[in-house]
């Protein structure tokens, strides 16, 4: 038997394993990452799985190609609406937060451990970036649901704050090891890998996609495989220009998944998979690194830097930037606790091992126990946490997905997949209420196993689950009739014009989007213009209704088959 085979074998077994534990993840309100590290720790030389492995480079390879491939599914799977929403907060958490949560606890660490200071900051500079990914994981699997502001801010965060946590432990390395000074040295290697990085994320973004829409490739299987290759470019590129890959592949992941390319939802679902894949090899492999006999050592030492980080640093860095920008005391005090170490620190902490630095296993095992903690504790009592603070929210309907037209090449269209929540605005109306705009067909509708046929009297219940063909710029439009959201109003209509059939009833349009018009409900729109605009009635005619304005956009006879709505230019 050669060795490959062993390796193949024991691969698969802890792979299997560490899939199948992840479903003790909500009953033992513990984050996956936790389970995966145990499963590793459980198969090292200290458990009973006795497997021995202490190559520091090859856990760094691994988990430096693991993490780059999860950074680049958390930017496929960024919406930009996000990004727009909270870049503000949220970058300076995860530059000026993770310098601030750096120094505090380093100081702290010296202190503790009776190292010298620069020592200490590395500590700090290792455990400074936090870990969302583990937190909504455990959120979801907990039923816990906070506003969508604040978990955009936490996720913004955590996919952008690794490049300045990597870079302040480098910087240090350096100092340390080569004698880099710490002034204008380390201050242009951060904008080096900055500004790298961002360049590279962003061009190689715009041309992944231009190449991937022109390329025609005879088996669909290589489109996400083609995508891959493109994010770990990006990476390539910025690492070997002396900027940051794991900054560039997570940018590069967010112009990607924010464009419309070919095979876009079996590209999403690939690296999902993908993504999950490298967590358990890489929380697998840094478990299978630690030997567990030498945490007793230092275990009252990371207990008391984990306390630091967690009551102390985490807290001082995030009030003034949130508080700055609006938030309220019991939302900063969430994210405060939602500072949950993960895979960054623990393979941050093998570069200490990799440059040589003496005391670098005391530093990693102090690391690991700290993320042990943080991730535990704070893991465990997050959805407490949410519902003491009153941040819990009902569960919005299932989010809508985007169905692949393979068969037809490029067609300018989608068919998106809604699920009905208690909430949403289509559930206990019929078909034919939900005012949808022109063009956009149902096409099916499936209640449990039964297909039901899409008529207009057809009657929709919480729980079913519609597939409708459409355009791409009235996706918000059709999300907004089948969300969960609040009824809105003319202010939250998202941007464009709405064209709807001029048989809409002004009820009817007032239920799916809070738009108001001074006129009876049961009357038609196509009623309500024909009145309004009695002689001047034409193509391009246009009636204002105060916020808004209707037009006529298409007739037929004297009869208006399609109405054009969109907020009165000068309203106040």
């Amino acid at each position: 038997m050669f060795v490959i085979d062993q390796i193949i074998l024991l691969a698969a077994i802890l792979i299997i394993f560490g899939i199948v534990s992840s479903k003790l993840s909500a009953r033992l309100g513990l984050p996956v990452l936790v389970l995966f590290l145990m499963v590793g720790m459980l198969a090292g030389e200290d458990g009973p799985g006795g497997i021995v492995f202490d190559n520091a480079e090859i856990a760094h390879a691994l988990g430096s190609l693991a993490l780059a491939i999860i950074l680049f599914d958390g930017g496929l799977q960024t919406p930009m609406t996000s990004v727009r929403q909270v870049w503000k907060p949220a970058s300076v958490l995860a530059t000026f937060g993770v310098l601030v949560t750096a120094i505090i606890t380093g100081v702290a660490a010296a202190y503790i451990l009776d190292l010298s200071l620069f020592y200490g900051l590395l500590i700090g500079a290792i455990v400074g970036s936090t870990d969302a990914a583990a937190v909504f994981s455990l959120l979801r699997n907990a039923g816990i649901h906070i506003n969508p502001r604040l978990k955009a801010t936490l996720e913004i965060e955590s996919a952008t704050n690794d490049p300045m946590a990597i870079f302040l432990t480098v910087g240090l390395l350096e100092v340390l090891v080569k004698g880099l000074e710490p002034g204008t040295g380390l201050l242009m290697l951060f904008v080096q890998q900055m500004g790298i990085g961002s360049v590279v994320g962003l061009a190689a973004g715009w041309l992944s996609v231009r190449i991937i829409n022109r390329i025609h490739l005879t088996t669909s299987g290589l489109y996400p495989v083609m995508v891959a290759a493109f994010g770990l470019l990006a990476f390539g590129v910025a690492a070997n220009l002396g900027g940051s890959g794991f900054l560039a592949i997570f940018i590069a992941g967010v112009v990607i998944g924010n464009s419309r390319f070919v095979f876009q939802r079996s590209t999403f679902l690939f690296h999902d998979g993908l993504a999950w894949l490298g967590q358990i090899i890489m929380f697998v492999i840094l478990g299978l690194l630690i030997n567990p006999s030498t945490l007793l050592d230092v275990w009252f030492e990371g207990l008391l830097i984990a306390l630091v980080l967690t009551l102390l640093a985490r807290p001082l860095s995030v009030l003034p930037v949130l508080k700055l920008f609006g938030f309220s005391m019991r939302e900063i005090t969430l994210v405060s606790w939602v500072g949950l170490r993960g895979s960054v620190p623990i393979i941050l902490a093998i570069y200490p091992l990799m440059y040589g630095l003496p005391g670098a296993e005391l530093i990693f095992s102090v690391v690991f126990f700290v993320v042990l903690i943080s991730a535990t504790v704070q893991g465990s009592t997050l959805p407490l946490m949410a519902r003491v603070l009153g941040l819990t929210e009902p569960a919005p309907a299932t989010p809508a997905a985007t169905l692949e037209i393979t068969a037809l090449g490029d067609v300018d269209a989608d068919i998106v997949e809604y699920q009905l929540g208690d909430s949403s605005r289509a559930s206990g109306r019929r078909l034919s209420q939900m005012a949808l705009p022109d063009g956009t067909v149902v096409a099916m509708i499936t209640r449990g196993n039964e297909v039901i046929p899409p008529r207009g009297s057809t009657f929709l219940y919480a729980g079913d689950h519609l597939f409708i063909v459409m355009k791409p710029d009235v996706r918000d439009f059709v999300d907004l009739v089948c969300s969960g959201i609040a009824k809105s109003n003319y202010l939250h209509l998202p941007a464009g014009e709405l064209k709807l059939k001029g048989y809409t009833k002004v009820e009817d349009l007032s239920h799916s989007y809070g738009i108001e018009l001074s006129a009876d409900g049961y009357l038609s729109l196509d009623e309500v213009l024909r009145q309004a605009l009695a002689q001047s009635l034409a193509v391009g005619a246009s009636k204002n209704f105060g916020e808004v304005t209707l037009y006529v956009r298409e007739m037929v006879g004297q009869r208006i088959t399609t109405v054009g709505i969109a907020p009165t230019i000068n309203a106040n």
